[in-house]
């Protein structure tokens, strides 16, 4: 009886394994500028201000409003060059650590639960060294079949786009290229 039981056990290890959802996801970027901290950080602090550096972002529209705890809520309307839009919501923002958080609320990017860290930190000779980071899931969350364009991978290009489209611009804008 016991053989027959741990067969059993084995024989629905695949299943539990396919059961699960989807993974988490993160992707991590960084970039050395030859600016200093304070002046790259002053770009990427403006939360209403990312079309300056960011080239797919045509224009930004903040929102600032009391939750039901009467707590301020910052939320941003991204309006993308390519059409389409993504709202976010400002988590923290920390001038003394040069660090922002953030999350996208709904938009056109295949991600769902995207929260999102970047900072800024001195490195040699007066250049900034700013680490942009995202976790977050694929779009579809169900269990295969997945739709295409809502797999991780779709997810993970869309991102990784975001993040080396953004961080290669930024270095531009800060630089004066």
């Amino acid at each position: 009886m016991k053989k027959i039981l741990a067969l059993l056990a084995i024989g629905m290890l695949p299943l539990t394994a396919a059961a699960h959802g989807p993974s988490p996801q993160k992707v991590e970027k960084t970039v050395v500028i030859d600016a200093s901290p304070d002046k790259v950080w002053g770009l990427i602090k403006d939360f209403g201000g990312w079309q300056k550096w960011h080239p797919a972002i045509e224009s930004t529209k903040l929102d600032k409003r009391k939750d039901d705890a009467g707590q301020e809520e910052t939320t941003r309307l991204l309006t993308l060059k390519g059409g389409g839009t993504i709202l976010e919501n400002l988590k923290s923002i920390d001038d003394s650590s040069k660090q922002m958080k953030y999350g996208i609320i709904e938009g056109v990017l295949p991600v769902a639960d995207y929260y999102s860290t970047i900072s800024v930190k001195a490195v040699d000779g007066g250049k900034s060294e700013v680490k942009w980071m995202g976790r977050f899931y694929r779009v579809y969350k169900l269990n295969p079949p997945i739709p295409p364009g809502q797999d991780d991978k779709s997810a993970l290009d869309a991102v990784n786009g975001v993040y080396d489209a953004g961080l290669a611009n930024l270095k531009k804008v800060a630089e004066g290229k």
